[in-house]
């Protein structure tokens, strides 16, 4: 796999080469991180500093994000729908594990902690702290969704379904994750979890501070029960929720950089203002 002398190209446009096609037909998938570059320089013949000007040229076409301390990925591309699982347990490799999550119920996230908090438990994955931060709507306030499709307006009632399906995923989180910290497999372990005046639009997690998640929740028709009767009701359907990756690499000017940088300063600025306390025993 070494360079070729007779290419008028420079050796780090040939290894750039090499790599992004290796990169497009999927040798290395999205989320696959890359060689080392010390790896890379000894498949192909060249120095440290070569590698490090190709990947300087894929960095800037797109195809991979590099992160400190972590290494070089293949970058989930934005227009295409990513898989969170992976990266949240990716993540738990990490010592300190961060993940900032708005949104309306945290089903999804609480379905994917459960691998990666597992592997914790079997001393498969051993991080020394973990800090989850959870913003969901205040049931407890009128909420313009979900809404009854008969009147398009705001039910107590709904609202009260919805606040038990939140205290259950949330507080499922909570007690998974503080179960750690009580058996002594991590150091520190926190979850908190604080209500805001606003139904949401969207899902967003923040993970380790260098990667993002985004996603729109879809308004569609939906039947629940409340008591006995049968109602319809205009929802947020978080399941159809297509998820989008975003990730910070060595560039602070970068997309990727700037659109972790201004969901971080977003979801602080709703955490450190509006956002207030949940009441576990409401509802």
């Amino acid at each position: 796999m070494s360079i070729d002398p007779e290419d008028p190209r420079p050796p780090f446009q040939q290894v750039a080469s090499a790599l992004r096609a290796a990169i497009l037909t999927r040798k290395f998938e999205p989320g696959d991180k890359l060689p080392s570059g010390p790896q890379l320089a000894t498949t192909y013949g060249v120095a440290r500093m070569t590698v490090q000007q190709a990947i300087r040229l894929l960095r800037d076409e797109g195809l991979v994000i590099s992160q400190q301390g972590r290494g070089v990925y293949v970058r989930e591309r934005t227009e295409r729908p990513a898989g969170l699982r992976p990266h949240i347990e990716r993540a738990f490799a990490e010592p300190r594990v961060t993940i900032d999550f708005a949104g309306f119920g945290g089903e999804t996230l609480h379905g994917a902690l459960q691998e990666p908090l597992d592997k914790v438990r079997h001393g498969r994955l051993s991080p020394k702290s973990i800090a989850i931060r959870i913003l969901v709507p205040d049931m407890q306030i009128p909420m313009g969704l979900p809404a009854r499709r008969d009147t398009g307006g705001d039910d107590p009632d709904v609202r009260a379904r919805m606040h038990r399906i939140l205290l259950r995923y949330t507080q499922g989180i909570e007690d998974s994750v503080q179960e750690l910290e009580t058996l002594g497999l991590v150091e520190r372990a926190s979850v908190e979890t604080r209500v805001h005046p606003v139904a949401p639009m969207f899902k967003l997690y923040i993970i380790n501070r260098s990667e993002v998640f985004f996603g729109f929740y879809p308004v569609a028709e939906n039947t629940v029960t409340l008591g006995k009767e049968k109602v319809g009701i205009f929802d947020l359907m978080g399941r159809d929720a297509v998820l989008f990756h975003h990730g910070a690499d060595e560039d602070s000017e970068s997309t990727g950089s700037q659109y972790v940088s201004q969901s971080q300063m977003w979801f602080d600025s709703i955490w450190g203002s509006v956002a207030k306390g949940r009441d576990h025993d409401a509802g």
